[in-house]
């Protein structure tokens, strides 16, 4: 047994009650009993956070650990292998359990690296959060998610199995890579920034194609997330049946009563947006002129975005995109949450209860209720005044085991 004795703690983020003076009995990786006061067992390992703000690990709901955007991005896709790509994976878990993220979803990484990566962490092997892994984007040809703008020699060689074309040809895709191991299905809906391709933002599968991936991942147990910037695109893949949205940057009044109808969840990444409008205006942009003109157009409209969403009740669940920006800044999204008119106990649930409740793992993460994981992180101020505490994690335990002190 290990007896964190906590100054400070908000044991589950979903009541909004800080708690003084308790202790956290944490045994085989589990929170099994909460104390009132400093309490431990004779020789006992003891974590003496009194004077410090406890509260459940965090959880992004969107980041890329096998990568990071940088001037030889596009150098990196054609000279990396999948090998190399776990290492460089394996350098940024460790950054992003050490920023106080215990868990999570990698939405969008060569099949091998991230799968990987997640046994590694798993195992204890490689320090690292839990990961929740879709492998390879479910993309169009030619579209966001495909390869771009290399010879076409090239891009034949790089391209993943996860492109299809028509509705059997998606559910072809969706199947194959259950059956490679994701533990969710990520499509693009839309074009996207990042892609070499002047095709821009607006909806790229049908709706019959959507509503085959919807299906077959739903038969097969996945959950599925669509990367979506354009209102199109978005209200399509929700009508559809689809179960979150990461970026969300056109979406108006329709796609909120959408979401509320669906019970639907919006991954706002507000870094991402931050990140590459601010490095396409800069004298140092290193983004190809495509990327440059939807970084500039998009980037902007998406902080107005989650101000929308929020005020219109759409549950909002906290993710960065990082990988676009730099591993280990993940909770930089706070502050931006907050900007967007979420309230500072609003953005800690996010990365919480509320990301928790969007993977489906209530019971095992997201609180530290006797039960759920021993997942838990510690700060000096408090992060329910100020949420920038939350970018100075002093003390991070996944399962049990003590990572940074």
């Amino acid at each position: 047994m290990t007896f964190v004795q906590a100054g400070k703690v908000l044991i589950d983020p979903a009541s909004g009650k800080v708690e003084t003076a308790k202790t956290l009995v944490v045994q085989d990786g589990k929170v099994v009993r909460i104390a009132d006061g400093y309490v431990a067992d004779p020789g006992a390992s003891v974590v003496d956070l009194k004077d410090s703000f406890v509260l459940p690990g965090l959880i992004d709901s969107h980041v890329h650990l096998t990568g990071q955007q940088n001037p030889n991005s596009r150098l990196e896709e054609v000279t990396q292998s999948s090998a190399d790509q776990a290492m460089v994976g394996a350098r940024y878990a460790k950054r992003t359990l050490m920023a106080g993220f215990t868990t999570v979803a990698d939405l969008g990484a060569e099949n091998n690296a991230i799968f990987a990566l997640r046994t590694a962490t798993a195992n204890g092997d490689v320090p690292g959060p839990r990961i929740i892994a879709s492998g390879s984007a479910i993309s169009v040809h030619g579209g966001h998610g495909d390869v771009n703008g290399f010879s076409e020699e090239v891009m034949h060689v790089l391209r993943p199995g996860s492109v299809c074309s028509g509705p059997d040809d998606c559910r072809r895709a969706v199947r194959e890579q259950v059956w490679k191991g994701a533990d969710i299905i990520k499509i693009t809906a839309t074009g996207g920034v990042l892609s070499n391709t002047a095709a821009g933002l607006g909806q790229q599968f049908s709706d019959e194609e959507l509503a085959a991936i919807v299906d077959a991942a739903h038969r097969m147990g996945r959950k599925v997330t669509a990367h979506a910037h354009g209102l199109d695109g978005v209200n399509a893949f929700l009508k559809a049946g689809g179960d979150s949205i990461e970026h969300g940057t056109y979406l108006d009044a329709s796609s909120i009563a959408l979401f509320k109808k669906s019970g639907g969840y919006l991954v706002p990444t507000l870094m991402a947006g931050d990140y590459v409008a601010r490095i396409a205006a800069s004298p140092g942009n290193f983004l190809t002129p495509a990327q440059s003109a939807k970084a500039l157009e998009a980037g902007p409209k998406m902080l107005d975005m989650a101000r929308r969403a929020h005020e219109g009740g759409v549950k909002i669940a906290f993710g960065t995109d990082t990988g676009v920006s730099a591993h280990g800044d993940n909770a930089q999204e706070f502050a931006l949450l907050v900007k967007a008119g979420l309230t500072p106990l609003e953005a800690v649930q996010s990365a919480t209860v509320v990301a928790a409740e969007h993977f489906g793992l209530s019971k095992e993460i997201g609180a530290l209720t006797p039960g759920h994981a021993a997942d838990l992180i510690a700060v000096k101020g408090d992060p329910l005044s100020d949420v920038t505490v939350l970018q100075q994690v002093g003390f991070v335990m996944k399962g049990g085991v003590v990572h940074k002190h």
